[in-house]
This record gives C-alpha cells, structure tokens and sequence, in this order.
C-alpha cells in the first residue's frame, strides 16, 4: 500500500498536517471555551464558583490538545491514503465494489452525518449541562470540591459524545441490518425487551449511575428504538414486496402541498423574527429561569434585521418542503406497510413479486411450501409469461428442502455421537473423579442450583443493603464520615490543612457505588452461605446443622466491629497524620482525590476488621471440616481469588491492588500459623475435637 501510494503520500501528509493543525489552534481558541461554557450551563452560583479544571502537571494541556490533533489527523488522512492506495487493496481483492449507484452511497453517508449531528447536539444542549450540574453539586452536598483534571475532564466528554453519536446511528443500523437480512426484523421487534434492558446497561456503562441521567438516556434511546423498528419495518416490506417508491412522481403529485408547507414555513420564522418572536421567547426564558436567550436575526449574520429574518425564513422554508416532501414518502411506503404483513414472511403472495422479489424473499415462506404448493406457484408464472420468476421459484425451494435435509442428518449424527460418547465413558469411567475439573464444575453447579428457588430473597436483600448505603451516601452520609472522621485527628493537623476533591467528574458517584456494592455483599454472603448449607454438607464441602451460619455470622461481625473500632480509633488517624506532617511543617496545600482518601480510611479502618475476620474465617472454616492442609495447599488459588477482589473493588491501579492483596495474604498467613497451633500442626483439626467433645 505504501509503494502504490508513495508519490502521493505528500498528500496524505498535508491533509494529515491541516487536521492536526487545526484541531490544534480550534481547541485553543474556541473549543475549550465551548465546553467550559456546556459544563456551566446549568449550574447555579454557587457550583459555578466552587468548581475548578486544572491541570495537574505543565504538560497536560499541550500534550491533550497534541493527542486530539493527531487522532482528528489520522481519521481524516486514512481515507485519502486508502484512495491513493487502491491499485495494491485491487491486486488483493480487498478495494469494495458495490452494485449500489454512488448517489445513493452519499445519501447513506449524509443521512449518517444528520443523525450523528442530531446525537451529538442533543448531548451538549440537554444531557451535559444538567449531568455537570448534578455532579458538582453532588460534590459540593459531600463537602469536596469538584477540581477536575482537563485530561479527565476532556476525555469523559469525548467519550460521551462519541457515545451520543454513535447511538443515533440505530435508525440506519436497524434499517440497514434488516434490509440486508444480517438481522431480520422479526429479530428486533421480538427481541425489545432485550433491547430495553442493553440501552439501560449501556447507560449504566457510560452515563453517571444515578436515575436522573439514566432517564435522560434512556427516554431517547427507546423512543429512538421505536421509530427505528417502526422505519425497518416499512423497509423490510418494500425490500420484500416488488413495489418501489418514485420520489420524483412523488414530488409531482404533491407539489402544491410542498410549496404550501414551505410559505408556511417561511411565514412563521419571518414573523418570528421581525414581529417580536424574539423578545417573547426570552421573557419566557427568563421567567422558568433559563440562562439561554434567542439571539436577534441582525446580530448573527451582520446584515440588516429584515434581511436576516428573510435569510432565516428561506432556509426554514427549504426544510420544511424537504420534510414534507419525506413525508409524503414515508406515507407511500407506510401504506404499502399496511397492504401487507411484514410480521409473518409466509404471508407473502408470490403473485405481486418479480424475479428479483422472488429471489429476495425470506426463507420461511419457501420452508412452509409443499412440493405441490411449489410446482403451482411454477406454472402460474410461465402461463405469466414469467419463466425467470418460475425458475428463480424452483431454485429457492429446493435451496430450502437442501438447507432443512442437511440440518436434519447434522442434528441426528450430533444425537448419535452424544449418546455414544456418554455410553462408552460410563463403560470405561465407571464414576466420575471427584478431584477434577469437572468434579469440581459439578458440585458448583449442584451447589448454585441449590440457591435457585431462594435467589429472588437474595437479590432482594442485596439490592435494599446497596440502595440503601449508597442513598445515605449519596444524600450527604459521605460528608458526615470525612468531617467526623477529620474530629479524630490528632491536634498537629487541622481539618483546614486537609482537602478532598474530585479529578473526575463521576468521582464521587463511582466511589459510593463501589462501597455500596462492598457492603450489599459483606451483608448478603451470610445469607448465601445459609441457603448453601445443605447442598455443601452433601456434597461434603462442611459437616454439621446450618444454625451454625448464625454463630458463624457473630462472630465474623465481632471481628470485624473490634477491628474497625481500633482502626478508627488509633490507625487511621496516626497513619493520616504521619503521612501528611511533613507537608504540614512544610505549609503545603494538601489535597486528596475522594477515591484514594477513602479508600486509605476504609483500609485502615474496616480494613483491620477484615483482616481479622480472615483469621476468624479460616478457624471457622476448620471447624467445618475445611482441613488445614487443604487451606495450606491451595494459598495458589486464595492468592489469585484476592487479586481477583482486588482489581474489582479498588481503584484501577496497580499498586493500590497489591496495597490490598499483601495485607490479606499476610493475614491469611497468620491464620494458617494460628490454625497451625489449634491442630497440632495439622495433625487433629478442629472439626475432630468438636466430634470428640460431643
């Protein structure tokens, strides 16, 4: 590709130098401005005042706006390279060529165009501003300062509006998948509630986690979903149907209505502007307390008042007639729609359709034929003077008698080797081992379908312990804890000299949800292990009555409240304060991120309870017939699970995950030297003593 390019690729540079250079020099005049004024649109005094973007060191800003001129460079240089590259793409058969006319190709890329333009300005003029706005002002409600970094700043905002544009593309995805029978209607309209729970999981994904914005996502993207199902049904029908739409004979027949929709059109917004539109839509602003105002038709183009509003009038009367015209369209297509039953393909009436409808019909309404159904539908075209439409109906159905006669022989030959594979291993097997892998994928799967019938209860209990934390953190509990927590300092440190902010702005809403989902499952595991119980006694996993669980339980909280009441009084507080003496002698400012500050209170608190009850655990554990050599065996699999806990619950770094993971693994060592003492190095466990004494 180089070789076939090379004396072009001066060309390729330039187009590359103009995008990297111009993404450049907009993002330092105007871009940032821009986005600075979307962040503020919504906020009140207050967030608009306390809120700050930094940058945390002096390369970040320059470096950023490098990153996003070459990203912009390279997307617009890669198109002219893969042109001047494509006697070499040719060669290898790789060059697209496509029997659709190129008109219809730029229709497809303008239509694509609009839709991402429509995404993209809904973002920036509904969905940031009151998103910023709620998440400074939920940090400023916690008592943080919302001070994020550009890089964060900027890429939350290019990931969303990548986003946004990207979603409404589902009209031209829909339309386009189902047209070309990848995903056949059928498909979307069936599958909705699929769709409706992959938007809210999409959402959740990418949008801040609190109901507001999910809403604000959600209510477009499914009104957006039924449209375009609505739009791939009428395509789908068309595609299937041998009728085609002529817009031109369209637009003849209802020229008088265009014209009439467009003067309308063009009435309305002269008026609008030149009859104190203007001045009436910014008192209604003002009066539901809106910062945004209509500017006056003068002001925006530099030429007289009258002009502009005539200027604003004719565009307005060319969209109008182009959405009318689209309209008058979109009503033929919908009245062919309803002429036929798109919902069942074997409904089809092979005596509407040519050649190529027979051709492009949909394999079901040949499956539901029989030979003698076929051969009528035949003659009936050739007594038609049809024989390429009585061929292209053979060659279709015996396509789809071949299709379902090999299915059959797979499915059979598929029975037959199952039934002989499982014979032949229970001849040579005899039982199943126990210690391999499917042993073990055995009793997992016994054990959680023993939790089925108690799952809703389980669920239940998680989701109130989660909703539950997170609304007490969410509506100010996190406040409470960083200024009690701040009371327990010792006198050196002022809670003045100690700051928490956010870099991010779904900081905040990230940690909560993070520590809500800890506790929801510190609360919902003895539950588990309750309903567990006599599935893992049977499959021999514990021994003894499942009232333990609640003994269990007392004493796993009493390790766990002893060790948080130590942490909290004692460890935190001389930790903190060891850390941050030599900044305050030094008259530093001293600023924490909220998810490293909390986390290093939650380590050092509930942190020390927990590492507690990993002793506790695993005393108890052998007291249910959990061996100590078992436990000292695999230290391999606990040290990959805790890793495991690590990288979920932890901020995504990798030396937080190991601050975690050699704690716990040091505490488990400690049990195993505990465990070591109790059994006599191994030699009589817990659970032996226990059968003993009873």
């Amino acid at each position: 590709m180089l070789r076939a390019a090379q004396k072009d690729l001066q060309k390729v540079f330039v187009v590359f130098l103009i995008g990297f250079i111009g993404t450049f020099y907009a993002l330092r005049l105007y871009v940032w401005d821009f986005l600075k004024g979307v962040t503020e649109a919504k906020m009140d005094e207050v967030a608009r005042n306390s809120y700050e973007i930094i940058a945390q060191t002096p390369f970040d800003v320059i470096l950023l706006q490098a990153k996003i001129g070459m990203i912009v460079g390279i997307i617009l240089g890669l198109p002219v390279f893969l042109y001047f590259s494509r006697d070499a793409l040719r060669e290898r058969g790789l060059w697209p060529s496509s029997p659709v006319a190129r008109w219809k190709l730029a229709v497809i890329g303008l239509l694509a165009t609009v839709l991402f333009v429509t995404g993209v300005a809904y973002g920036y003029g509904v969905f940031f501003p009151f998103m910023f706005a709620f998440l400074a002002n939920n940090a400023l409600s916690a008592g943080f300062t919302p001070t994020y970094s550009i890089v964060l700043w900027a890429q939350f905002i290019f990931l969303l509006t990548l986003s946004f544009g990207l979603a409404a593309q589902l009209p031209l995805a829909m339309s386009g998948l189902a047209y070309a029978e990848i995903v056949p209607y059928e498909t979307f309209r069936d599958k909705w509630r699929h769709a409706v729970v992959g938007v809210f999981a999409f959402g959740a994904m990418f949008t801040p986690p609190d109901p507001f914005t999910q809403i604000m996502w959600a209510i477009p993207m499914l009104t957006l979903y039924g449209f375009s199902l609505y739009l791939t049904k009428i395509v789908v029908t068309t595609r299937r149907g041998s009728e085609r739409i002529d817009v031109t004979a369209t637009a003849r027949k209802r020229w008088n209505l265009v014209l009439g929709v467009a003067a309308v059109g063009f009435l309305a917004v002269y008026a609008f502007y030149a009859r104190g539109g203007v001045a009436a839509a910014n008192d209604l602003l003002a009066a539901i307390g809106s910062d945004y105002r209509v500017l006056a038709a003068g002001s925006t183009l530099g030429v007289a008042h009258e002009t502009a509003a005539a200027i604003y009038g004719g565009v307005a009367a060319v969209l109008v007639a182009v959405l009318a015209l689209l309209y008058f369209v979109y009503v033929e297509l919908d009245a062919i729609a309803g002429s036929s039953e798109v919902g069942e393909p074997t409904a089809i009436d092979f005596s509407t359709l040519d050649e190529a409808g027979v051709r492009a019909a949909p394999p079901e309404a040949f499956a539901a034929m029989s030979e003698e159904e076929a051969l009528a539908e035949a003659r009936a075209a050739m007594d038609d003077d049809q024989p390429e439409k009585a061929q292209a109906i053979l060659d279709r159905f015996d396509d789809v008698e071949a299709a379902a006669e090999q299915s059959a022989t797979e499915d059979v030959a598929d029975r037959t080797s199952r039934a002989t594979g499982t014979f032949l291993e229970g001849m040579t097997d005899g039982e199943a081992d126990e210690d391999d892998l499917g042993g073990y994928y055995t009793d997992v799967t016994f054990v959680l379908d023993s939790l089925t019938s108690r799952a809703f209860r389980i669920v239940a209990v998680f989701g109130l312990v989660l909703a539950g934390t997170f609304g007490w953190l969410y509506t100010g509990g996190i406040g409470r804890v960083f200024e009690q927590f701040l009371s327990q300092l010792p006198s050196q440190v002022t809670p003045e000299s100690i700051t928490v902010v956010a870099l991010h702005p779904m900081e905040a809403l990230i940690f909560e949800v993070k520590f809500s989902t800890l506790v929801a499952v510190l609360v919902t595991l003895p539950m588990v292990a309750y309903y567990a119980w006599p599935a893992l006694r049977e499959r021999g996993f514990v021994r003894g009555r499942r009232r333990i669980i609640f003994g269990w339980t007392g004493a796993l909280v009493a390790g766990l409240l002893g060790g948080f009441a130590v942490g909290y009084a004692y460890v935190a507080p001389h930790v903190i304060s060891y850390l941050v003496a030599d900044a305050v002698q030094a008259d530093m400012i001293i600023a924490y991120r909220i998810s490293n500050f909390f986390w290093l209170i939650f380590f050092t608190t509930a942190g020390i309870g927990l590492l507690t009850d990993v002793v506790v655990l695993m005393v108890l554990l052998n007291t249910a017939s959990v061996s100590y050599r078992t436990m000292r065996g695999r230290w391999r699999e606990v040290t990959v699970g805790i890793l495991a806990f690590a990288a979920i619950f932890t901020p995504a770094d990798v030396f937080t995950m190991f601050l975690v993971t050699i704690p716990l693994m040091a505490a488990y060592g400690v049990g195993l030297g505990v465990l070591f003492v109790l059994t006599l190095g191994g030699r009589r466990d817990l659970t032996a003593w226990r059968s003993a004494k009873a």
